[in-house]
């Protein structure tokens, strides 16, 4: 007995693409790095300045851009101030993808978040760690311009910052070099910044000690912590969504791996069967 292996694509295809279109709510329970990172936010007054780093690139959107727009969402609801960079050349890119689906919802269509005053995209600076080591000491020269072209003196939000020691909180959301370990290597190591992370599946057991030795106040890692963070904030996104169809998936590989196996154990009685 066999199965044709396109059969199995079409039912995993399924598997993965209809949930997307159905309402079925999934118990999603809450680990204590997501818990954590999530009660970081919250503990920031309005007003707060937090340091947003974009370093990843589109292939990796999949696992992070859900965790870049529910804590942008955050931030802009509790009135937090957000400063984005990237060390990686796509990331303030994929930031702008993330402001622009939030943006089109309907509560931001009357007050939407102004540029410049509630947050800023300074853009990408080249030098991997050596952008973080010259941020620590002066963050206007190492970003002299913002994504735009305008002047850093010129923003609003960026008066009185000079380095982290002016920033409330760090997220880097990181799908490898440079990224997590390289900010806890120096802006928390050296200048003593207050951070969490948002990793990729892969990544995110590398950067866990991190969080046990209180080098980072938090993680979310992979589509599992997206759909964690977005249940803490009530924000109902891709990492929920996902999170389903990956669920269904896993049912449909196994119940083939259950089907294979009888059918394997059927054919081997019959052709004993036969032999005697």
């Amino acid at each position: 007995m066999s199965i044709d292996r396109r059969v199995i694509f079409l039912f995993v295809g399924a598997a993965l693409i209809v949930p997307l279109f159905l309402d079925i709510e999934q118990k999603i329970e809450i680990t204590p790095e997501v818990q954590t990172l999530y009660d970081a936010f919250m503990e920031l007054p309005p007003g707060s300045k937090v340091l947003m780093t974009f370093d990843y690139d589109p292939p990796s959107a999949p696992e992070l851009q859900p965790q870049a727009i529910t804590a942008l969402r955050l931030c802009f609801d509790r009135n937090l101030k957000v400063i984005i960079i990237g060390l990686w050349p796509m990331g303030p890119m994929q930031a702008n993808l993330a402001l622009e689906t939030i943006f089109i919802e309907k509560k931001y269509l009357d007050r939407e978040p102004i540029y410049g005053v509630d947050y800023v995209n300074l853009g990408y600076s080249p030098g991997n760690e050596l952008v973080i080591q010259r941020m620590g000491s002066s963050i206007p020269s190492t970003f002299p311009r913002d994504f735009r072209g305008t002047p850093i003196e010129e923003i609003p939000l960026m008066q009185g910052i000079v380095n982290f020691s002016n920033l409330d909180f760090i997220l880097n959301l990181s799908a490898g070099y440079p990224g997590t370990v390289e900010w806890v290597q120096f802006a928390v190591d050296r200048f003593h910044a207050t951070m969490g992370a948002c990793n990729t599946a892969v990544q995110a057991p590398l950067v866990y000690p991190y969080v046990h030795t209180g080098q980072l106040t938090g993680l979310s890692g992979g589509m599992k912590g997206a759909a964690e963070f977005e249940v803490l904030t009530g924000f109902t996104g891709k990492g929920t969504k996902f999170m389903l169809s990956q669920s269904f998936a896993h049912i449909i590989v196994v119940l083939f791996i259950i089907i294979g196996n009888i059918a394997y154990f059927v054919t081997r009685g019959r052709e004993k069967e036969k032999i005697g």
